[in-house]
């Protein structure tokens, strides 16, 4: 399979920001997988496992009993997965380069399955979800973190540019045919489909830039910046503006930040 990159790409500063941005969630995945009974011999599914950062968590949880079925489209990606997998002895790591907007998903009867910021991204959501839903055993459970309001991400005091970045961003988004706000359908199209939705739980930060989590959403700011002139949708000087407000106002005492609203998503077959 022809590797197929990502918005932002699959190169070693990509890699980074996952690797950060999952150290950031660590905790709150870890909590949703326990809730959801993940453990000892489980068979569970990462949808669109990246680097595999959240795949070694699920194999430690598993333990060597289970089996954690990654699904990756990017070869790049599953390198770094299978090499992180080998070095750490897990054999319960199955790695699948498929496209899991396209292609079968290689797994029955699974007893849960996980995916976080993957939906909010694909032409046909509803689409992907049936074809995890059928991978579930009855009973096995849906772990999702997804953005449900976007648009809260903002800077206190405001910042009108950072603002229209988030709105520039929010519009390509959708013109690259991806929903920024996919948690408003997930738990009406899982009941459709007839799973029980067992929790919903918000999370957002209202952090400083002394807090480790500032870094979390602001590695984005800086490389969709660049990605956002690529495509022109903003110009040199909108960019300039955009980076020279927030380099200002991030220096300011008192500044903080609000996060993308997420809900997580925790339902049962």
């Amino acid at each position: 399979m022809a590797e197929r990159d990502y918005v932002l790409g699959t190169h070693d500063d990509e890699i980074y920001r996952l690797g950060y941005q999952h150290r950031v969630w660590r905790p709150r995945a870890l909590d949703a997988w326990a809730r959801a009974h993940i453990g000892d011999g489980c068979k569970v599914i990462d949808f669109g496992a990246g680097p595999g950062f959240a795949t070694m968590d699920l194999a430690e949880m598993v333990g060597p009993t289970g089996e954690v079925h990654a699904l990756e489209r990017s070869r790049r990606f599953l390198d770094t997965l299978e090499a992180q997998a080998k070095a750490r002895g897990f054999a319960q790591v199955k790695a699948h380069e498929i496209d899991i907007v396209t292609d079968a998903i290689p797994v029955k009867d699974a007893d849960a399955a996980w995916a976080r910021w993957i939906f909010a991204f694909l032409p046909n959501p509803k689409d992907a979800l049936k074809k995890l839903v059928a991978a579930l055993k009855p009973g096995g459970t849906l772990v999702f973190h997804e953005y449900i309001d976007y648009q809260t991400w903002k800077l206190a005091p405001p910042a009108p540019n950072f603002e229209k970045f988030v709105d520039e961003v929010s519009a390509n988004w959708r013109a690259s045919g991806g929903e920024p706000d996919i948690a408003r359908h997930l738990p009406a199209w899982l009941t459709e489909m007839g799973l029980k939705v067992e929790s919903l739980k918000p999370y957002v930060d209202v952090v400083s830039k002394n807090d480790n989590v500032w870094r979390w959403p602001i590695g984005f700011f800086d490389i969709h910046i660049d990605r956002l002139l690529e495509l022109d949708r903003i110009t040199p000087q909108t960019a300039k503006d955009m980076r020279d407000e927030f380099a200002r106002v991030s220096q300011l005492p008192g500044t903080l930040m609000v996060t993308p609203l997420v809900l997580e998503i925790i339902a049962r077959k």
